[in-house]
């Protein structure tokens, strides 16, 4: 099948589709005229690089781990034991990540609520003292 056919059966732009290649997540045969074909397999390989890149994962790591990953039914597995290493020190990656996200959420909270109680202060007394 061509890069539009892939496009159509995976729901994946052929813009990605051709940025998936560049990145070697794909690796379609080239006809002598220069079109890609691809093969079912390529099919499966699309899902997998959406779900890992869903996950967090950058491409640089899906290009070290797709070769050691299965289906098992609607998730994928590691088959390789160094690639189940990689991905739990990804996942702890993404927890620190988390957290800091949710330290800048807290400090962005509380600067909009003592904004906001400045603000209904000012609606009631004036000015605060000196401005």
């Amino acid at each position: 099948m061509f890069i539009g056919e892939l496009s159509k059966r995976t729901g994946v732009s052929t813009r990605s589709l051709r940025y998936y290649e560049q990145q070697g997540l794909l690796r379609p045969q080239r006809r002598a005229s220069g079109y890609r074909e691809f093969d079912e397999p390529d099919v499966a390989a699309v899902r997998r690089v959406r779900i890992l890149l869903a996950a967090g994962l950058n491409t640089d790591l899906i290009r070290e781990v797709l070769p050691c990953m299965t289906e098992e039914g609607a998730v994928l597995a590691p088959t390789c034991e160094e690639m189940a290493q990689d991905l739990e020190r990804e996942r702890e990656r993404l927890s620190r990540s988390i957290e800091q996200l949710q330290d800048a959420h807290a400090m962005l909270s509380s600067i909009i609520h003592a904004g906001e109680a400045m603000a209904a202060g000012v609606g009631r007394n004036g000015p605060p003292a000196g401005g």
